[in-house]
């Protein structure tokens, strides 16, 4: 149990080496997938480190400070600060993301409101409902009222679907944004106080 213990724990740091490799700090991309990597990962490794002192306090009821338990003591540590450092990122990185979403929403609902403006527009609609004629989705013989009438219809649908798009434009930004304030920020802070609850319990 002490062997497989360690042997989650050397595979995710050589997880966290893996992605160390490819940096770019600079990144809110990359800083998000560092915060969802290590949050994701170091399950793995508390459970490991629970299994060495597990095993260990089996083997060795009587002895509290054995070299094992302060390794598992340095481990839980580490990999507390590593989760304290990520906090911020995951805030910052939320910001960031979370702006440049809205932002792209803002853009779609100007597009939607200039959209709009252009459906109460009389010139615009006889000139889309003379293009929908040329390009044979009228019959010959259709008035300029059923060009109006199909001009209207058009644009009616078109704005329909734009709202849509909005609309599951914003429920994909909410579901991003409360997975990443739950999956990685609250995470970050749970798992930071159990690698510390850890430490403790190691050597106490």
């Amino acid at each position: 149990m002490r062997w497989l213990g360690l042997t989650l724990v050397i595979l995710l740091l050589l997880q966290m080496v893996v992605l160390l490799g490819a940096s770019d700090w600079a990144s809110a991309e990359f800083q998000q997938v560092m915060v969802q990597r290590l949050v994701t990962l170091s399950p793995m490794g508390f459970i490991g480190l629970l299994l060495m002192l597990i095993s260990s306090r089996l083997d060795h009821p009587g002895k509290a400070k054995l070299p094992i338990r302060w390794l598992i003591c340095a481990f839980s540590s580490l990999f507390a600060i590593a989760m304290i450092a990520v906090i911020p990122m995951a805030i910052s990185g939320n910001q960031t993301l979370a702006g440049q979403a809205n932002q792209t929403l803002k853009q779609r609902r100007d597009q939607l409101e200039e959209a709009r403006r252009q459906a109460q527009n009389p010139e615009a609609l006889k000139v889309l409902g003379d293009q929908l004629a040329q390009a044979g989705q009228l019959p010959a013989t259709a008035t300029d009222a059923d060009q109006q009438k199909a001009a209207n219809d058009f644009v009616a649908g078109q704005l329909t679907q734009m709202d849509q798009q909005i609309q599951q434009m914003e429920r994909q930004r909410n579901l991003a944004v409360n997975q990443r304030r739950f999956g990685g920020t609250l995470s970050a802070v749970v798992l930071a106080v159990a690698f510390v609850l850890l430490a403790l319990t190691a050597v106490l």
